[in-house]
């Protein structure tokens, strides 16, 4: 049988977390989804705990060199074979019905952004709304501006791969990648106002949106610009 859906996940030295967050992923998939594993070379515990689950769903791809959680998503959203694409990090947690929510939605648009609880190292509540925290919403000059969209929040059509994929090397994040070639071709997006991850803040992480950006206002102009660039070159 076709596989639904596509749950990637890039890792790097996430044995932390890791368990927790397959966990409850795999709790909420079809015996006919899958779950893609690109792992950045690890150097601790993390493909360990991934083969401990012995689920034929995971598929795990070792040994890359990318260095880069950008180019790590890029590898696992190539291995996708699901007609609906979720991206996941390695050391969240997803709350139950996440899943049904969001295919729910998919239905009838092409990528959906769903809210989530922020929530420290030992779970915390940091904030109970990323999406009142940053104003979320749709808007291609509003996220250009200052982007909203988070990845492990995000699912997708396949179809959306055939336009964002292979990513731009120049890009600064691949979730404001993905989301914004989505708005600048008017494709249908949906902010669904339920948290349904927790999002784990803690020193390891890749992504800082919850937080202050240290970059200078020069670095956020030339990520901007560079985007921006992207998204008009590789959309003709």
């Amino acid at each position: 049988m076709n596989c639904r859906v596509s749950v990637c996940i890039p890792t790097f030295n996430g044995g932390g977390y890791i368990r927790r967050q397959m966990e409850t992923i795999l709790s909420q998939l079809g015996e006919n989804d899958e779950v893609i594993i690109s792992d950045d070379s690890s150097t601790d515990d993390t493909l360990s705990i991934i083969e401990s689950f012995q689920d034929s769903r995971i598929k795990v791809f070792p040994g890359n060199t990318f260095y880069s959680p950008i180019f790590n998503m890029e590898n696992a959203l190539k291995q996708a074979s699901g007609e609906y694409i979720f991206m996941a990090d390695q050391d969240d947690v997803w709350m139950e019905g996440k899943v049904e929510s969001m295919l729910s939605v998919l239905d009838s648009y092409d990528l959906v952004v769903s809210d989530c609880m922020v929530v420290d190292e030992d779970e915390n509540v940091i904030q109970s709304s990323l999406f009142r925290k940053l104003n979320s919403g749709k808007g291609f000059m509003k996220n250009m501006i200052k982007n909203t969209y988070i990845g492990c929040c995000m699912a997708f059509k396949r179809d959306v791969l055939s336009y964002v994929l292979p990513f731009p090397t120049n890009i600064p994040m691949h979730d404001g990648w993905i989301a914004m070639s989505v708005e600048y071709r008017r494709k249908k997006i949906f902010f669904l106002d339920k948290p349904l991850i927790l999002y784990r803040r803690h020193g390891s992480n890749s992504s800082t949106c919850s937080e202050p950006s240290s970059r200078s206002l020069r670095d956020k102009i030339m990520d901007r610009w560079n985007l921006l660039f992207s998204i008009l070159k590789y959309s003709k």
